[in-house]
This record gives C-alpha cells, sequence and structure tokens, in this order.
C-alpha cells in the first residue's frame, strides 16, 4: 500500500504572532508579452487551452487547437496586436497596472494599510507568481478583484481556477475572499454613464449608443451562466443614467469565435444593418471591458469602425474604457473597502497621513 503525498511548494515558514497582513490581487485577463507570432502563440495557446473557455470535448479541441489555429492565427493577431502596441507596452498591461497603483494611493488615503498586486489569469504576470509574492511577504488575507463587472464561467470562474490550483499546492494558506462581480453596482454604472456625458459635452450626441459587450456561445447561457442577464441589466442602468429611449440604445456582443451559435446580436453585422438603414452616427462603448485593449482599440475602433462606414454611415465614435478615470478609481476603491469590511486594515492616524502623502505622490506618478 503505498501513501499519495501531495506536491507541496516551499514556502516560508510559520511564525508565531506573526502581524496579519491583507492584499488586494486586481486580476485581469492577460495579453502576449509582444505584439509577434511566438508571443501571440504561447498566449493563444494557454487563453484557449483553458477549458473554462472553449468547452468541447477535450481531445476534440486540442486537436483543432494545435493542429489548425495556432498554425494560423498567431501571425493575423499579431499583425492586430502591432496596430494597438504602445511604446510601453501592451495597453490592457499598462492601463491595469495603473489602475492597480491608483487604488493602492486611494485605500492609503482612506487609511487602509493593504497591499495592491494586479496579475493576468494568462501569461504575465501570472495570478501564482503574484500569489507567490504576497506569501512571501507574509500576507495572511487576500482579496481577489476581478477587473471584469460581469461574471462568466469563462473570466470570472476561470481566475477563480486559477487561484484555486495556487492553493493546492500550499500548505499554510491565506484567507481568500472573492468579488463575484458588480455589473449593477451604482458606483461603476455612474462611472460608465459619466464618460458618455463628458464625450457628448465634447462631441455631441449620436443617433444610437452601442453597448458592445464581449460574446460567449449562447449555449452557456443556457447552462446556467448569468454573463447574458448581466450584461442587459448593466445597459439599462446605464441607459437610464443617460435618459434614452429604448430606440436611442442597442446591446451587441463582439469577438465571436468558430462557427456555433453566440449571443446575438452581434456587434459588426448589427452595425452594417445600421450604417445601411440610414443611421449617420453611432458611439460605441464597451461596458465589460474597464481597460481598453486589443478587442476595443482594435475590433471596435478599426474593424466595426470600418464595416460601419463601408455600409453608409457618416459618422463613427468610440467611447475610451474606463481605464483610470478618477470616477472609476473612486468607485473601484468604494467596492474594493466594502469586502476588506471586518479585516483589520486601517492604520493608525499618526500613519494615515503619511500613508496619504505617499499615496498622492504614488497616483501622481501613475498619470504621467
Amino acid at each position: 500500500m503505498s501513501l499519495l503525498i501531495t506536491p507541496f511548494s516551499k514556502e516560508p515558514p510559520f511564525t508565531h504572532g506573526q502581524t496579519p497582513r491583507t492584499a488586494v490581487l486586481y486580476c485581469n485577463l492577460g495579453t502576449p508579452d509582444e505584439p509577434t507570432p511566438p508571443a501571440v502563440r504561447r498566449f493563444l495557446a494557454e487563453f484557449l487551452g483553458d477549458p473554462r473557455v472553449v468547452e468541447i470535448p477535450r481531445l476534440l479541441w486540442l486537436m483543432i487547437l494545435h493542429g489548425i489555429i495556432l498554425r494560423v492565427r498567431p501571425a493575423k493577431s499579431a499583425a492586430k496586436y502591432a496596430t494597438v502596441w504602445l511604446p510601453e507596452g501592451s495597453p490592457l498591461k499598462i492601463w491595469t497596472e495603473k489602475q492597480a497603483k491608483l487604488l493602492q494611493g486611494w485605500l492609503a488615503q482612506r487609511g487602509h494599510d493593504v497591499q495592491v498586486r494586479y496579475a493576468m489569469r494568462y501569461g504575465s504576470t501570472s495570478i501564482a507568481s503574484q500569489l507567490d509574492a504576497l506569501k512571501a511577504a507574509g500576507t495572511t488575507r487576500v482579496l481577489i478583484l476581478p477587473a471584469y463587472p460581469q461574471y462568466s464561467a469563462t473570466t470570472t470562474a476561470s481566475l477563480f481556477d486559477a487561484v484555486y490550483q495556487w492553493a493546492g499546492k500550499v500548505r499554510n494558506l491565506p484567507e481568500f475572499r472573492f468579488i463575484n462581480h458588480y455589473h449593477d453596482d451604482a458606483r461603476y454604472i455612474a462611472a460608465l454613464a459619466g464618460t458618455v456625458q463628458r464625450y457628448w459635452q465634447a462631441h455631441g450626441r449620436p443617433d444610437v449608443l452601442v453597448m458592445s459587450f464581449h460574446g460567449v456561445p449562447e449555449r452557456t447561457l443556457h447552462l446556467g451562466d448569468p454573463y447574458h442577464c448581466e450584461c442587459f441589466k448593466t445597459a439599462r442602468l446605464v441607459a437610464e443614467q443617460l435618459d434614452l429611449s429604448k430606440a436611442q440604445f442597442k446591446v451587441t456582443f463582439q469577438s465571436r469565435l468558430g462557427r456555433a451559435k453566440w449571443l446575438e446580436p452581434y456587434t459588426e453585422p448589427t452595425l452594417i444593418v445600421m450604417g445601411k438603414s440610414g443611421v449617420k452616427r453611432v458611439d460605441v462603448i464597451c461596458p465589460a471591458f474597464t481597460s481598453d485593449c486589443l478587442e476595443t482599440l482594435e475590433e471596435i475602433n478599426q474593424e466595426a469602425r470600418e464595416a460601419f462606414l463601408h455600409a453608409g454611415g457618416k459618422e463613427f465614435h468610440y467611447i475610451p474604457c474606463l481605464n483610470d478615470d478618477p470616477a472609476w478609481i473612486t468607485a473601484l476603491a468604494d467596492l474594493t473597502a466594502q469586502h476588506l469590511q471586518g479585516w483589520p486594515t486601517q492604520v493608525a492616524p499618526d500613519a494615515t497621513a503619511l500613508a496619504a502623502s505617499q499615496a498622492a505622490a504614488l497616483a501622481l506618478g501613475a498619470k504621467r
């Protein structure tokens, strides 16, 4: 009879009387390290190899993925990434890192002694590597904060899977809390509506506001995934804030992959119909994305723009994501503080002033 020994990873020894430390891990989807075919291939292999993302028989899918997709798609996708890549790197990584820094600053100003790190579900910087770093720093409590406002098994649950996988190799686990969603959070909705209002003040109003969400296969809805309903609720609440009638906004879904039926209506075909039917101006916002990325900057602001204008539309306006908008960072800090309740994170009053000044300097540096 043999005993199964769990291969726990090496970790710092337990210290009696250790001071409790709290951290927030702000998690986004991920991005290739470079806009090159090899880097994109590595990223897509991890992303599309996740059974949460593609839910078809595993062996069949791996044959398709490695036999066809990873041979053809990386070069095409790399060319698209190159059109939005910045001198500092991937837009998604730049904005996610900046949001984490600003969140750290906002929390410090409110007297919370909390470390904020960012991580990516796929690619670098990985969730496991950041949890390792927090563990090494003596962190005893971790709040997992997804950058996804709407819950989906393909995104949020997969992120949680990565945390559980790391936990399966650790002996002395920190205490975890998970934020599932905030699709109807009044502060998030107000931040979204605010970006639209300010854009309209500067550029005028469209005939129709299109709210384009990332798509998922339709079967996920029938299997119990709440994503579809949460997207529509977000859109309805934003429309109410903007005082829009049903004819003045449209909900669509983008980024379809493969031939299966995905959530409808699809974004680009909807824009083509609008252009052909005489709609002169559309504005597009992507509420499911809190950071601008390939799907917003290339798929929407380049491909969808061209499709609408080619179909007869006259004006196409893309309204950027929340990114580092102060109202959004404030909303994120409020949401985080709400979920930190009960954990001792408040610093002494004399230390709060010092933390506030340091946070202000950090926030100023992040905005440069």
